[in-house]
């Protein structure tokens, strides 16, 4: 007798390298996906959000970009730093944001993340491809690393330092490749309503947004794709 086929639920993220919640939604995520082991199959892909499309080339030191576009008290953005740092200390992800932390531009780094998910095979056996490694890399780079992650070198460095083939990284961040493809799916998001990041679309229909604990997903997951295939 064969095996049942287990069934393959597609994961689509969107996200910004720029965005705290959305590296600790993705470390929540990877419990949902070690829950359902040996009952589904992710598919996970990666999609453009900016959250500052207008972010000059040297940034903006962070403090003040969340004070001005939030409305809030320096002492209201540490008491929100300092939950960030505990909330993924929990989760084995560090941040190491110093006084001189900065918020980047993002744009060259989708372009190299857009590039990445083509690279990758759309049946392939694995939930995540190279492309999840470079984004995970880059959220490093930026939040524990405090390099950044809008000048070239540092992401050609980033993309070989995932296996990437770092000539072809620098001459597509030398040129405008992959850029038109990411305006145009920045702008099919926008038309979904897409409004803020992170957003887990499960099965390319059910939206769950925010950086949701696992109990959410598991029970979305558990009543909406597993009892309905069953």
């Amino acid at each position: 007798m064969t095996e049942p086929r287990v069934p393959r639920l597609s994961v689509d993220i969107l996200s910004d390298v720029m965005c705290p919640w959305c590296i600790i939604g993705w470390l929540k995520f990877r419990n949902v996906m070690d829950h359902f082991s040996g009952r589904l199959h992710f598919r996970v892909q990666w999609h453009p959000f900016e959250l500052n499309p207008d972010m000059p080339p040297e940034g903006e030191d962070a403090a003040a970009h969340v004070m001005r576009k939030y409305g809030i008290s320096a002492e209201q953005s540490r008491a929100n730093t300092g939950r960030l740092a505990s909330v993924a200390g929990e989760l084995g992800f560090a941040f190491n944001r110093g006084p001189d932390f900065r918020m980047r531009n993002s744009f060259d780094a989708h372009r190299l993340l857009t590039w990445a998910g083509a690279l990758e095979e759309s049946e392939q056996d694995g939930a995540t491809g190279v492309q999840t490694a470079l984004k995970l890399a880059l959220f490093t780079a930026h939040f524990t690393d405090n390099r950044d992650v809008s000048d070239m070198q540092v992401l050609a460095d980033v993309a070989a330092s995932v296996g990437l083939d770092r000539t072809r990284a620098a001459a597509i961040l030398a040129s405008d490749e992959f850029g038109e493809m990411v305006r145009t799916e920045e702008a099919y998001w926008a038309d979904q309503n897409i409004t803020g990041v992170p957003a887990f679309i499960l099965g390319g229909r059910m939206l769950i947004p925010g950086a949701q604990d696992p109990e959410v997903f598991i029970r979305v997951i558990e009543t909406k794709i597993v009892a309905a295939a069953a």
